[in-house]
């Protein structure tokens, strides 16, 4: 008794948005529970009911008797998921957009006609004539002037310059006065 006035006393201070939204709360789960069968069951629409209200009502999870809240915000999650699942699948089209073949020419033409430009100064001549194009793709289609012979491994690199290595630092131990040994 002294529950139901506690409860009906602080029903006073309540707005009117937030009293019609509990009251909407509470009768939706007698509609779960009139359903003709020993364990009513629930339907997709009472669980994005349920899910609306989470979202837009602070004290839903008071009101909720049929399920734990804990399920109502996993159903939430799994809503989530399954709509970003079909985000990422809806267009056939992934990845960035290819590279035009004319661009590529343009690109190892400029490369071959300057040996001494970067990519950075190939993207900015490009960038002038109308083409938008990053760096690292413009990286990645120049070539670079290859004679046919691998570059050496570390022994035959050590070997042919063995002669002028007079020093080798295996490791460094730093001084009480920050000196480096």
């Amino acid at each position: 008794m002294i529950r139901c006035l506690v409860i009906a006393f602080t029903a006073i201070f309540k707005s009117k948005a937030r009293l019609a939204a509990e009251n909407l709360c509470l009768r939706q789960q007698p509609v779960v529970f009139k359903r003709q069968r020993a364990r009513p069951r629930l339907h997709d629409a009472d669980r994005r009911f349920w899910v609306l209200v989470c979202r837009w009502f602070s004290d839903w999870s008071n009101c909720l008797i049929v399920v734990k809240p804990d399920t109502v915000i996993r159903w939430h999650r799994k809503g989530w998921k399954a709509n970003w699942r079909w985000q990422s699948t809806r267009s056939k089209k992934s990845g960035r957009n290819k590279t035009d073949p004319e661009l590529r020419a343009l690109n190892r033409r400029m490369a071959r006609e300057n040996p001494l430009w970067g990519q950075r100064r190939i993207q900015a001549e490009l960038a002038r004539i109308g083409f938008k194009v990053c760096a690292r793709t413009v990286a990645r289609y120049m070539r670079r002037p290859y004679n046919g012979t691998p570059s050496p491994n570390w022994r035959q690199f050590l070997a042919q310059h063995s002669s002028e290595i007079w020093a080798c630092d295996l490791f460094t131990v730093q001084t009480i006065w920050f000196r480096t040994l």
